[in-house]
């Protein structure tokens, strides 16, 4: 059996009683047989700036180029408010993200039936939703040049960012969408503003190519980025992967994340290019909730997005879909079950802290097992 080398950060805030609990699983799969894992852990954000004085460390950022996958809980908090801006626990994060080349946002939409009722929409239009959003995370206007503010005459002030795409960006997120549509239902949506804007219209050839000269087995559909918004609120089940540019990636993944209910459930994954020698795609996982320091270190934190990671590494890093397939049916079933974290309680469940929810997924997997 294979060993995976992970790598775990567990970071500021609630990151480490989340990450506390993954660590959990990963011991149950390895001594279940379902996996052979190799772990190391380090500092990132806030608790590597107390420590050494930057965000991350040079050694971190090694063990990062050597890891198979990353699990990252969290970074950031009130703490570190006035620290210099080049050394914020959030530069850690956008360095990793940076230096591994992290492209690929995936930012998966789930509503648990458990939890449709959450959803502000209808229970008949959100449950059962699994929705994919595969987001350009490295290009376009968040990183265009110039990002400009400028005086101009009569007092007036004019602001300037640029919105950039070259081809080869364009194919690589078109190529990892149309990948995992294929382990999907087989169906890809391609959301841009050709009728506006000159990216646009590269993005929709550009993805229209690679269709058709490698995935023509993949449906593929083409859709207004606006009407993709207002579709994915009148009917998200519609959609199963859907891919777009960093900002409306940014904006079309929150939309779709909130039809469930449960922001601060969710987790995701940013991945890089495919290694030629290894074979290997650098990755890193993480919760969508941020650090929420205003309860940590009172055990009662959902680490369920955190455990969502880790299936999500399992999938996507390890090619370990079942075990990936039994850790989601677990979340399903302690949800179906009742027990609920503070975030996520109403009246008659049964509330219960972070590690009593991690003990109750792993009693669900021994079931399952």
């Amino acid at each position: 059996m294979a060993t995976h080398k992970l790598l775990l950060l567990p970071g500021d805030g609630i990151g480490p009683e989340v990450m506390a609990e993954v660590k959990k699983v990963v011991g149950w799969l390895d001594s279940h047989g379902f996996a052979s894992f190799s772990i190391e852990e380090d500092l990132v954000g806030g608790a590597a700036y107390d420590e050494y004085g930057v965000p991350i460390t040079d050694e971190a950022m090694a063990r990062a180029f050597n890891a198979d996958a990353i699990l990252l809980g969290a970074v950031g908090g009130t703490k570190w408010a006035n620290v210099a801006f080049e050394v914020r626990p959030e530069a850690g994060l956008l360095r990793l993200r940076k230096d591994l080349q992290l492209f690929a946002n995936l930012r998966p939409a789930m509503c648990y039936p458990a939890l449709a009722d959450a959803s502000s929409l209808k229970r008949d239009l959100v449950e059962g939703l699994d929705v994919l959003i595969v987001r350009e995370l490295t290009g376009g206007v968040y990183f265009g040049e110039p990002k400009t503010i400028t005086d101009i005459a009569d007092g007036q002030k004019r602001a300037v960012d640029t919105q950039v795409y070259e081809s080869y960006e364009i194919e690589r997120i078109a190529r990892v969408a149309f990948e995992l549509a294929r382990t999907r239902s087989n169906r890809v949506v391609s959301t841009e503003k050709h009728n506006v804007m000159k990216t646009g219209v590269l993005w929709k050839q550009v993805v229209s190519e690679v269709h058709g000269s490698e995935y023509g087995d993949v449906a593929l559909e083409h859709q207004l980025a606006d009407s993709c918004g207002m579709q994915l609120v009148r009917n998200p089940k519609q959609f199963d992967v859907i891919v777009t540019d960093n900002l409306f990636g940014d904006i079309l993944s929150d939309v779709a994340a909130m039809l469930t209910g449960s922001l601060g459930m969710l987790p995701s994954a940013s991945l890089g290019g495919v290694e030629e020698i290894s074979g290997r795609r650098r990755a890193l996982y993480e919760p969508v909730h941020g650090a929420a320091p205003d309860i940590a270190g009172k055990g009662i934190a959902n680490p369920i997005a955190m455990i969502g990671s880790l299936a999500m590494a399992l999938r996507y890093s390890f090619g370990l879909g079942e075990a990936a397939d039994k850790l989601e049916a677990a979340i399903s079933g302690v949800l179906a079950d009742g027990y609920r974290t503070a975030d996520i309680y109403s009246d008659g469940m049964k509330k219960i802290g972070t590690s009593e929810m991690g003990d109750a997924i792993l009693a669900e997997l021994g079931k399952a097992a």
